[in-house]
């Protein structure tokens, strides 16, 4: 059903360090129109260049995620992120006039709490959602890490953490879609290791590290004079081991915030997919390379879909997301005129369609009484049927609604249908719906055989007699 793009109603700013660079940055936020999607925009630069936050342009995954457009870079954009898509906001413009945004507290929490002030409005355009409809998965054996996602009608996150610390222990963290954002995941900081941050410091890393913005996990005793000696080199007064393992720098939020960062990011990292998503994710271990590599997958697989040489896989085995008296909700059409057997797949752009060409079909008495062929017309209003379902899926009551043919145009007859063929429609938006006027390009399959493809628009109008 519908579920409108968000962006926000008025610009809204921050500043801060980057943790890598150590550069005081502004950020700003600004509203967007809709299917305008996640940008960031370097005002620091002559031309003002935009970095499209999508997967296709991460460049760097070490402790952060960089994206790159055109030879130019933004670090450590995961918290950014995190806290867009944890809202719901879709369509956003982020100016930076530096290189990095700020890591602030080492969460979300501080840009979520900003974006909500700056007022979260529908707009006109349906959020168009990818349903995963197989299981997609990154592994990386050697180190343990595992991620997958699989076929669900919403999105959840669910993550395990296990580092061999007796500090940490094993861990584990949820995400549903009623998850209360700023509430149960937002405030999750950063975590390290206490014998990395020397490491990193040597690495010319983490200039704007402190130790407010992360929690420091100390896994072995270490004499107060080596405490001392890092304490003075992020300029902090003396710091001491607490009881549970962690300096005394900073109060855990929840026993497991390790773990809830660690989901954080990878809500920011599949954030870069260019589409909400439906499905549950199982992370095992994860990090930001390993995220990004799932979000590649996913990513992937969209365009695959999106292809015209992609070629539908039905499980026959599976049962249909509509049979044939439930589509009878959705379509005025009655037999010997339905001719919808069943839907398969259906989200906010695209759906997939069945029907069983059957001998007993009236039409096939005389078309043709010796060589029985499904008629060209048909095989259309069979399509156009698969199609009036989508559209007539973005309004709340759609049996009060009808589809009217408005234009047929480049159709193409690849093969004969005939008895005991099953039709695979597959049809996709062209354009978003506006002012009721829908255009989708649709193909017609017979096991992997394309057998005719068409682009056909409709208009939806209320049904009078309703």
């Amino acid at each position: 059903m519908s579920d409108k793009q968000r962006t926000i109603v008025h610009p809204v700013k921050l500043t801060g360090r980057g943790l890598h660079t150590g550069y005081e940055v502004e950020i700003h936020f600004k509203p967007a129109p809709a299917n305008h999607g996640y940008k960031f925009q370097r005002t620091d630069l002559k031309e003002r260049p935009i970095i499209k936050a999508h997967v296709d342009n991460v460049a760097d995954t070490s402790r952060g995620t960089t994206l790159e457009e055109n030879g130019v870079r933004v670090h450590t954009i995961e918290h950014v992120m995190a806290a867009l898509r944890g809202l719901g906001i879709d369509n956003i413009l982020i100016e930076l006039n530096g290189p990095e945004a700020p890591i602030l507290d080492g969460s979300s929490r501080k840009y979520a709490e900003t974006l909500r002030e700056a007022t979260i409005e529908e707009q006109d355009e349906e959020r168009a959602y990818y349903y995963i409809k197989e299981k997609i998965e990154y592994r990386d054996d050697e180190n343990q890490i595992e991620l997958a996602i699989y076929p669900d009608d919403q999105l959840s996150i669910q993550v395990l953490i296990d580092y061999h610390s007796k500090v940490l222990g094993h861990q584990y963290a949820n995400f549903e879609e009623n998850t209360d954002f700023i509430q149960e995941l937002a405030p999750s900081r950063t975590f390290v290791f206490f014998h990395e941050l020397e490491f990193l410091l040597k690495n010319n890393l983490i200039k704007g590290g402190d130790l407010e913005n992360a929690i420091v996990i100390m896994e072995n005793p270490v004499a107060q004079e080596e405490l001392d000696r890092i304490a003075d080199l992020f300029n902090k007064p003396r710091v001491k081991v607490k009881p549970e393992g962690v300096l005394n720098n900073v109060d855990l939020y929840y026993t497991n915030e390790p773990a809830r960062h660690k989901l954080l990011d990878i809500l920011g990292d599949i954030g870069l997919i260019g589409r909400p998503i439906k499905g549950r994710v199982i992370a095992k271990k994860p990090g930001h390379h390993a995220n990004t590599q799932l979000a590649k997958k996913v990513a992937h697989q969209i365009k695959k879909e999106a292809s015209e040489d992609y070629i539908p896989r039905v499980d026959h085995n599976q049962p249909p997301l509509l049979n044939v008296n439930q589509i009878k909700h959705y379509l005025p059409h009655r037999p010997p005129f339905l001719l919808v057997d069943n839907i398969l797949e259906m989200d906010q752009s695209s759906i997939i369609g069945l029907k069983n060409v059957t001998m007993n079909e009236g039409f096939f008495v005389g078309h043709f009484p010796e060589e029985p062929l499904m008629p060209g017309v048909l095989q259309i209003e069979a399509m156009a049927q698969v199609g009036g379902i989508l559209a007539l899926n973005t309004v709340p009551d759609p049996e009060n609604y009808l589809t009217y043919f408005l234009k047929i145009d480049k159709v193409r007859f690849k093969r004969k249908v005939v008895p005991g063929d099953t039709l695979i429609f597959r049809l996709i938006l062209k354009n978003p719906i506006r002012r009721g006027i829908v255009t989708m390009s649709g193909q017609a399959f017979v096991g992997e055989q394309e057998v005719m493809e068409g682009e056909l628009t409709a208009q939806i109008t209320k049904n009078t007699q309703a």
